[in-house]
């Protein structure tokens, strides 16, 4: 007689659907990964739907645990092909803007500029890669019944830990570029909280834990959905919990601030005819202006003072000293011979004052090695600066440090937070100068607006942002935007802003030991995760039936 099958566990799954077993489809999963990839970009410069940005990838980790191979290398070759189909959709559905600083401003042809656009795209796409790859190998191969539940948690541990790292690489290889990381679409919710204490790759983590817990649900019995759930609302409510720690309290008197938005064309700013025009509009602004503090934007005077008529300077010095005002202004300088820097010029303080931006612009500020031939291709002014120091000291304004930065600098919140080395030099207010004219009246104004808010919530410092076309803003020290001018007009923007003191977490440890507290985090995660996911050793007992 035939033995008689093994009893079917109780918790056990139901066998996989026809829908199940069409998304598993090997030709239609890349395709499903591109569509979620692209929905997934959507979710940044968008605060109200970030916290849809955890569903998404939810449903892509879904997709990618859903491997009916048992070998590890299969499932780590679909892994990676998931991975690469997600960041494209994710990378292009996003960052597509750059197209237009190449295309329109740059002087590429259009099929180059697409061509270049993509084949950026396609590098980013190498991180999530690698951190699907790992993820699907590591995690049990799909079948019938229910994941066990240490082996389905420690699966979200590595995903959540390699998803993490491969952040952080693509924020730190080749000066990094962290546009889009996954912590920046979560300040509009519970997981913002953690933001003083692990800082944005810590919010990563918390977001793709999240993910992976949600994904799991579908995977594990019962029971385990069970515990899923509990982890998933205690993760959120310790974020919520964390919102109302204050590691900051304010400090010196209120500043009545002036952010200039001169919403000066990118295609008519370096022009000499409309260099007139220009000083003329700040010139005037920074005259006649009644306010503690003005704030121009990034390279609001385009050109070296040497290049300027002696008087202006002296006139705008002459009347910020009759007003009792201080200004930050954008202007490139000269650093020794054949230097330039993206400068800001501190006037009316009582000593002079000057800040070089310190993180580049790949291409748009330096040239990489063997990129020259690339550039060529542009038609881009002021192309090759030196850098600036991270700890340069703050510019201060009535005893309140304002700590300027320019453009994508506030990107990179550890270097940042070199700012608070010293006790003497740990700025009270952020102050950012920006021109994203160079990218159109897109969505790329949001969503540096939203990494802004990320600085803010991470050193619990207010920001103040000065831009040429938006977002021209005022965030507070708890990451909210308390004003804002409408992007594409002439105008200022009036606000009080009052400085804090004191050390969050994260800007204490970023301060001291960079990026690697949370990167330590991600890679224990990954670790435990990898010896909790791995089966026992001996394998599952067979029993069988006598005849």
């Amino acid at each position: 007689m035939p033995a008689h099958p093994a009893p079917r566990d109780r918790h056990s799954a139901r066998p996989r659907s026809r829908l199940g077993r069409l998304l598993a489809h090997p030709r239609l999963a890349p395709f499903l990964s591109i569509l979620l990839g692209g929905l997934l970009a959507q979710t940044f410069g968008r605060p109200q739907f970030g916290a849809w940005s955890i569903l998404i990838l939810a449903l892509w980790i879904g997709l990618l645990w859903a491997d009916p191979q048992s070998t590890r290398s299969k499932r780590a070759k679909r892994g990676a092909l998931l991975g690469f189909s997600l960041g494209l959709g994710w990378f292009t559905g996003g960052l597509w803007w750059l197209y237009i600083s190449m295309a329109v401003y740059g002087g590429m042809s259009p099929p180059l500029a697409g061509g270049a656009l993509l084949l950026f795209c396609a590098y980013l796409a190498i991180y999530p890669t690698l951190a699907a790859a790992l993820a699907a190998a590591l995690a049990p191969p799909a079948r019938r019944e229910p994941w066990p539940l240490l082996q389905a948690l420690g699966s979200a541990c590595v995903l959540a830990g390699g998803w993490t790292l491969a952040e952080w690489l693509r924020g730190t290889v080749f000066t990094g570029f962290p546009w889009l990381a996954l912590g920046y679409a979560q300040v509009g919710n519970p997981l913002s909280g953690y933001a003083p204490v692990v800082g944005q790759y810590g919010v990563n983590f918390a977001a793709a834990l999240a993910a992976a817990l949600l994904a799991l649900l579908s995977q594990v019995s019962l029971r385990g959905a069970l515990v899923n759930v509990a982890l998933l609302a205690a993760l959120f409510l310790g974020g919520l919990q964390l919102q109302q720690v204050r590691w900051t309290h304010p400090v010196g008197p209120a500043l009545r601030v002036a952010l200039l938005q001169g919403d000066v064309a990118q295609s008519e700013k370096f022009r000499p005819d409309s260099l007139a025009p220009t000083l003329r509009l700040y010139g005037d602004w920074l005259s006649s202006l009644h306010a503690d503090l003005i704030v121009t934007p990034e390279t609001a005077v385009p050109v070296l003072p040497e290049d300027l008529d002696p008087s202006y300077l002296r006139q705008v010095e002459r009347s910020l000293r009759e007003h009792h005002a201080a200004a930050l202004l954008g202007i490139p300088l000269t650093r020794g011979t054949d230097q330039y820097t993206n400068s800001v010029l501190g006037l009316g303080g009582t000593a002079p004052y000057r800040y070089d931006k310190a993180h580049l612009v790949p291409f748009g500020e330096f040239v990489p090695y063997g990129f020259h031939w690339f550039v060529k291709l542009m038609d881009m002014p002021l192309g090759s600066f030196a850098r600036g120091g991270f700890d340069q000291p703050p510019f201060v304004v009535q005893g309140v440090k304002v700590a300027p930065n320019i453009c994508y600098e506030d990107l990179f919140g550890a270097q940042m937070a070199q700012r608070f080395r010293s006790p003497g030099h740990a700025p009270n207010l952020f102050a950012n100068l920006t021109n994203l004219g160079w990218f159109g009246n897109t969505i790329v104004i949001p969503q540096h607006l939203e990494i802004a808010r990320m600085r803010s919530l991470e050193f619990q410092i207010p920001g103040i942002r000065a831009t040429n076309t938006g977002a021209t803003a005022l965030i507070d020290a708890r990451g909210r935007v308390a004003a804002e001018l409408p992007p594409y007009t002439v105008g200022v923007l009036n606000v009080t802003v009052q400085g804090h003191a004191g050390l969050t977490p994260f800007a204490w440890a970023a301060s001291r030991y960079g990026d690697w507290p949370e990167v330590l985090l991600a890679l224990f995660a990954l670790l435990l995760g990898w010896a909790l996911a791995r089966p026992q050793r001996g394998g599952t007992r067979h029993h069988s039936a006598k005849v």
